[in-house]
This record gives C-alpha cells, structure tokens and sequence, in this order.
C-alpha cells in the first residue's frame, strides 16, 4: 500500500467541485475502479493503494481537471471514458495516457460535438474519410454506427452529401417475435430505434422528422435497397453480421457516384440460421485486399460503455465458443 500526494495547479473552487462531483461522487467512482482511496482537501489531493493504481488515479483527476468547463457538470458517460482509457493504458510511463481533450479531433453536428474517445475511435473516423467503403468490426459499445452517424450528419450539414440512408438486416436476436401490428414502418422502426437515437441526439427530433419527411434522411429494412443506385449519400449497414452473402454484395453495389458506405456489426453476435454464411465475415474475406475499401477492428479494450462491459466481453471471449442459445 503506497500513498501519493500532489497538487493541482488552480485553486478554482468552481472546477474543483465539478471534477469532485456531487457529494465527491466522481471521486467515489474512481475509487471505486481503481481499487484506491481518495481524499482532497481543496486542490490538495492524496491517493492511496497500490503503486500503478494511484498513478493512474492522478491522471484521472488531472485530465479532469483539465477537461473541465465551467459552464456544467462532467457527465457519468465522460467520467467512465476517461477510467477506462487509465485503466486500460499500460504502465510504461513513456506510454502515460491523455485522453482526447475537447481542443483536439472533433466531428460538429447540430446539437453536440462529437469527440473520438479513444485512438481507435479517431483511427475509426480517418478511415472512413479517407475511403469510400468502409467496415467497422468490433464488439458493442465501441462506438461503431454511432461514429458513423456522426460522420454522415456533419457531411450532410457541411453539404457534401445530400441524403443518409441508414438499413439493417431485420433478424431477431435469437428470439422469434412472431406477428407485429400496424403499417410497415411500425413494424421496422423497433429495429431502427439505435440509429434514431444517434439522429435526435445529433440533429434533434424535430429537424430528424423533418428530414426524413422530405427524403433527406431514410431509415429501412436493407430488403429495400434492392435495385437502387445511390448517388451522393452517405450509405451505413447496421448490424451486417445479420445480413447474408448475398444481400451484402446487394448493399455494397448501391454505391452511386460522390457516396460513401460504412458496414458495422460484431461477428461474434450472429443470430443468422446456423447454415448461412454471415455477408460481414464473408466479405473480410473476399475483400480484405481490395483497394479503396477499409477494414477497421476494434477490441474489448475499445468499449466506451459501462467499465462491466468490457469485462463480460473478454469473459466470454474466453469461453469456447461450442454451444447454442
């Protein structure tokens, strides 16, 4: 058990109960992840635990404090990014982590600015800039459609495309839901709830409506983009883990000129009939050497949810993989 003591450079009272939180409880959940104890008596702070733990501890608070705006409170969400990028940062010092700060790599939209929470998620972005088809594998919570949204809403207000059109396979998550009630967009939009998520939480739910009333914005079933060419617009494939060989090829080939294309699913997540091939993994292999299109894999380590996830992620990532739900 080690202690280690320092001092933050500002004595302003207003951050320094922002970075603490309600009633230090920012600073509980710190300890709580890191297994130490903190206590501060104003910009004096002293840690205590094991060695590697409290140094991490440290740049916690200090990238806290530093990130910190005055104007509000620091989110549980950003408390948690900023624990998981110590947490999962090596212990070479001359690798010491920073997380991304609000002055660096950013995507604008509408209602919020976007910012890369981790490298991988920067690497993520450039990739899809750079190339006009792009995959994102990975297992949930690293961000993967989200970004890809984001992406999609700051072309679309800067005026590089002029429609989104957001699809998925609509497969059930090994459960059969049976008869739905109501028109099809009634029976499709369960599917598509997370991809309206990221839309309102971009634009806004009213100017979302508004878009999509005029065709600016389309959220369907990737059965519908059958026989289609889509020229300038931004194409993402949700969930393609789900799609078959087949309507992969099918998705890919929409591709009109001045468009962009991003694929995200997780390949450890097929709920496809056990004798169909996955359209996500089988294109890994067919085009992984092909030029202009880009695959990008992210890791447990990568996950930007609740620090558990990860966790349960690598748990059973190390369970063989020889049963059936």
């Amino acid at each position: 058990m080690s202690e280690l003591k320092f001092k933050l450079e500002s004595e302003d009272s207003k951050k320094l109960s922002i970075i603490c939180g309600p009633i230090n409880s920012n600073l509980s959940k710190i300890e709580d992840s890191l297994s130490i104890k903190i206590k501060n008596r104003g910009s004096l702070f002293s840690l205590s635990g094991e060695d590697q733990n409290i140094s991490k501890g440290r740049d916690v608070i200090e990238e806290l404090f530093s990130f910190a705006d005055e104007s509000k409170d620091i989110s549980p969400k950003e408390i948690h990014f900023f624990i998981s990028k110590a947490l999962n940062q090596p212990n070479d010092k001359e690798q010491k982590f920073k997380l991304e700060s609000k002055s660096t790599f950013s995507l604008s939209t509408p209602k919020l600015e976007v910012i890369p929470r981790n490298k991988s998620q920067e690497d993520f972005i450039k990739s899809i800039s750079a190339h006009d088809i792009s995959f994102g594998i990975g297992p949930a919570g690293t961000g993967k459609t989200y970004l890809a949204v984001a992406v999609a809403v700051n072309l679309f207000i800067n005026r590089k495309i002029n429609k989104i059109i957001l699809t998925r396979p609509l497969v059930e998550a090994g459960e059969r839901l049976g008869f739905l009630p109501g028109d099809v967009a009634q029976k499709v939009d369960p599917y598509l709830q997370p991809l309206y998520d990221a839309l309102f939480e971009m634009l806004g739910f009213e100017t979302v409506n508004k878009l999509i009333e005029r065709g600016n914005i389309e959220l369907a079933p990737l059965a519908y983009m059958r026989g289609r060419t889509l020229n300038d617009a931004f194409l993402i494939l949700d969930e393609a883990q789900n799609c078959t060989s087949m309507q992969m090829k099918m998705f890919l080939t929409r591709l009109g000129f001045n468009s962009k294309a991003v694929v995200t699913g997780d390949i450890t997540q097929i709920d496809l009939p056990s004798k169909k091939m996955s359209g996500l993994a089988d294109a890994v292999e067919i085009l992984s050497s092909q030029k202009g299109i880009s695959f990008f894999h992210f890791n447990s380590k990568d996950v930007v949810r609740h620090n558990l996830v990860q966790s349960i992620i690598e748990a059973y990532e190390k369970k063989p993989q020889d049963y059936e739900d």
